[in-house]
């Protein structure tokens, strides 16, 4: 027990030491720990790890989907649901159809169910890759949109397909009007059970005397119980966590009242997904000794010939749907054509972000490895290979090309979005306004008598001020891009300033530790509307 718990402390700090390399060397972190992984396992000795699928399916994957969930912009998910829809589903389809046939004819023994099983376990790109490798670069809203959105629901879709996949092949029937009414129920009933259950946490949040502590413990239970409860009824999990993710976010104003129990939870989902991101990537370079070993009389070399082939197939698929998806709706929908056209660089970052990841594996270890208590599954093993190779090439080649075919288009926004700044400045501005006119309306009188609310109020008149003088600067400005940039090294210097300032103070033993600790969480706030959310 011991050993096993040093090891896991072992892996969990090299995890967060490639990391910290991955950021040094700049290079997105999943693409490094996949490499590492690998490399990590053929030094000779080191132990061959065996991943179990119902661990990762069920430690994993609730609380990545529910997190993504959560910071999912719902008036994004429904403006852009038509690309989102025929991506998650309409290209899974396609991608499962194209590889089923495919790899039938190319694979020798390979039959159609099997081909529809390894399509339906490639056919969908992992949203933790997309998004890690995206941050920091100047990619449109609009596109970012789409492929979280997309992210939240194809594992559903691709998991249907698997399963129904698995059914052919073990009992060798399929039907596909059984199939398609199926789909739409296991979906369906994922969606119903999923808001049910976030009604009943919604309730528990709201309405019971939580603390913060209670309140980040119940975040964290939630898409664990929503996962569960619908996969025993063979519903889809997926879809539940999605369907409440999504609603717990909406109503997130209304169930946690406090700020304190708002960056209580912050911090826990930063740690927990981070950590959880960082492990699940490294452990996909770690399982390929075990990958290898399973081939049997397949040689590597004719495993990584189909792997090759069919991580193509996905490539030039994804591309190929994704013109169409971003221009035909234009042709028949007046509606769509109120958007401005998403031209050709738009569609070509959608489509090169196409990454597999963790789920594609998970879903491949999955397979039983036995059909019946007599003959084993045809193809396991190899199916998990081509997975593992599709992954790799996948992440490792279009991730680490994304930043550069970025760069090359240099592409823009493509809607007309007011830059952060200055959406700041005018949600802040209404903020102030509705306040003083709280105070003349309901504390006139008092506000003679008490001078805090007197000087509260002259506060706000002045920031008022100060957020319009700042709009009509902005307006004026004709290098807005370089003076903000000169704002913000400024600011940023003149914070490190304030946090050395506030080290003498501690020191100094002049004032509490817990006054300065709160003027240190203060600086941090005031930072983080500089940089936003990049250092996180």
């Amino acid at each position: 027990m011991h050993e096993q718990l040093l090891l896991i402390l072992g892996l969990l700090l090299l995890v967060m030491l490639l990391v910290m390399l991955a950021q040094r060397i700049k290079i997105a972190y999943p693409i490094f720990l996949v490499l590492a992984g690998l490399g990590i396992s053929l030094i000779p000795g080191v132990p061959v790890l065996k991943l179990d699928p119902e661990i990762i399916f069920l430690i994993f994957l609730p609380p990545l989907l529910y997190e993504a969930a959560w910071y999912t912009s719902w008036n994004d998910f429904w403006k852009w649901k038509r690309p989102i829809s025929l991506l998650a589903f309409g290209l899974v389809f396609l991608t499962s159809l194209v590889v089923a046939y495919t790899s039938q004819m190319l694979i020798p023994g390979f039959t159609l169910a099997l081909g529809f099983l390894l399509g339906g376990i490639v056919s969908p790109p992992d949203a933790v890759a997309a998004t890690t490798v995206l941050k920091g670069l100047k990619v449109p809203k609009r596109t970012l949109a789409i492929l979280e959105g997309e992210s939240l629901i194809n594992d559903a879709s691709s998991l249907i397909v698997f399963r129904f996949a698995l059914a052919a092949v073990m009992t060798g029937a399929f039907s596909m009007h059984e199939a398609t009414g199926q789909f739409f129920l296991v979906a369906g009933m994922g969606i119903v059970v999923g808001i049910a259950g976030a009604h009943i946490f919604y309730a528990i949040h709201r309405f019971l005397p939580t603390t913060p502590a209670i309140d980040a413990a119940l975040t964290v239970m939630t898409p664990y119980i929503l996962f569960l409860s619908a996969e025993h009824f063979h519903f889809s999990g997926v879809m539940a966590v999605v369907s409440g993710g999504l609603f717990m976010s909406f109503r997130v104003h209304e169930i946690f009242k406090t700020g304190t129990t708002r960056i209580n939870m912050t911090g826990v989902w930063n740690t927990l997904i981070f950590v959880m991101n960082a492990l699940v990537f490294v452990l996909i370079g770690l399982e390929l000794p075990d990958i290898i070993n399973g081939l049997g009389e397949i040689s590597v070399m004719e495993g990584i010939k189909y792997g090759l082939i069919i991580s193509l197939i996905v490539i030039v698929v994804r591309l190929l749907w994704i013109y169409p998806v971003a221009h035909l709706p234009r042709w028949f929908s007046e509606k769509a054509r109120r958007d401005p056209s998403p031209g050709w660089k738009n569609p070509l970052i959608i489509g090169w972000a196409g990454m597999r990841g963790v789920v594609s594996l998970a879903t491949a270890l999955s397979i039983p490895v036995m059909m019946n208590s007599q003959a084993e599954f045809p193809m396991r093993n190899l199916i998990i290979f081509i997975t593992f190779v599709v992954i790799f090439v996948t992440l490792v080649f279009q991730g680490l090309t994304l930043p550069l075919i970025i760069k090359l288009t240099k592409i823009g926004e493509i809607d007309h979005i007011l830059p952060s700044h200055e959406q700041q400045a005018g949600i802040q501005m209404r903020l102030d306004k509705l306040a003083v006119q709280r105070l003349d309306n309901e504390y006139n009188e008092v506000l003679n008598s008490n001078s805090l609310l007197e000087n509260l109020k002259n506060t706000l008149e002045s920031d008022i001020k100060l957020h319009q003088n700042h709009l009509n600067s902005i307006e004026m400005c004709t290098n807005r891009q370089n003076d903000m940039a000169e704002y913000h090294k400024v600011m940023m210097d003149i914070f490190a300033l304030q946090r050395k300032e506030l080290f003498k103070m501690k020191r100094e033993k002049l004032f509490s530790d817990d006054e300065i600790r709160k003027a240190e969480s203060q600086l941090d706030l005031n930072e983080l509307k500089i940089t936003g959310n990049k250092h996180l």
